[in-house]
């Protein structure tokens, strides 16, 4: 997509992905100590815990700004609030009968 190069790095959203990159970790760990069923539960505890943290710090306003659609970008505030053109009249009906 033209123009977006901002890839969501706001501290929401490295909050969130340090955390279930710490969950996956853990997850990984109890997997290859043996211990699967808890290896599961901790990565699923733990990256709820990160998606519900970037949810937070997002609503705090630490998370990226909501976008506006591009031909909201671009034109102009008159423009955007004009009303519509009205329909164009309808063309005279032909002559019959000649």
């Amino acid at each position: 997509m033209a123009g977006h190069d901002d890839h969501g790095n706001t501290p929401a959203a490295w909050t969130g992905v340090i955390i279930m990159i710490a969950a996956s970790i853990v997850g990984g760990y109890f997997m290859v100590a043996g211990q699967p069923f808890v290896g599961l539960g901790a990565w699923v505890g733990l990256s709820a815990v990160g998606v519900a943290a970037g949810l937070v710090m997002r609503a705090m306003g630490l998370g990226k700004k909501p976008e506006t659609l591009p031909a909201q970008r671009t034109a102009p505030a008159a423009e955007r609030t004009a009303e519509p053109a009205p329909a164009p009249a309808p063309a005279p009906a032909a002559a019959a009968g000649n």
